[in-house]
């Protein structure tokens, strides 16, 4: 039997400079650190996401969204999600906890349960397809929530082939319309 570890979440927001979304917090999410950083190339690696991260400062937070209500607002038409880390292809040491770093391009990180236009969280489906994109993603070992708008985690998985692959969820965690998922990378534990 499979078991996956969820180590911990690290909640840091690399958002765009310039979508009014980008600076949303909420007071379930206040305490949790938060981030801004310019939109990251593909190719770029965790030890140069941390300091692509300057902190964000109260007086540059915006007041909190509305909670839930209706359909998703619409999002930005050229938004990509990807994984920063670990690459595809990559070995992981297995019996140890290890990063996966999640990526956002012309889009924002709202924590659940907040609607705010051009923004959603991260799920990570580990060694699994896509869910059907007009239902909440599940939340179970293949399907894991960020609601509090982490962009990063440690996970530790039995050796093996695995598949990671990211898929954003509005405030409601129903995939976007069109949805915005990424490439699904394999990773090998030893």
């Amino acid at each position: 039997m499979n078991k996956f570890i969820l180590c911990a979440a690290v909640a840091v927001a690399p958002l765009s400079w310039g979508d009014a979304a980008l600076a949303q917090t909420t007071a379930a999410s206040a305490a949790a650190p938060a981030a801004l950083a310019p939109s990251a190339p593909a190719a770029m690696h965790t030890e140069h996401a941390a300091s692509a991260l300057p902190a964000m400062h109260a007086e540059h937070a915006a007041p909190a969204a509305p909670a839930s209500s209706g359909p998703t607002p619409p999002h930005n038409a050229n938004a990509m999600v990807y994984i920063g880390w670990p690459n595809d292809g990559q070995v992981m040491p297995a019996g140890r906890p290890f990063r996966v770093w999640f990526g956002l391009r012309n889009m924002g990180v709202a924590p659940s349960h907040v609607q705010f236009p051009n923004t959603g969280h991260h799920h990570l489906l580990i060694d699994t397809n896509l869910p059907p994109m007009d239902q909440p993603i599940p939340s179970d070992r293949n399907h894991l929530h960020f609601g509090a708008g982490e962009t990063e985690t440690m996970i530790e998985l039995p050796p093996g082939k695995h598949t990671l692959q990211l898929l954003l969820g509005d405030a409601d965690h129903v995939p976007h319309k069109p949805p915005v998922y990424s490439k699904k990378i394999t990773i090998y534990v030893k």
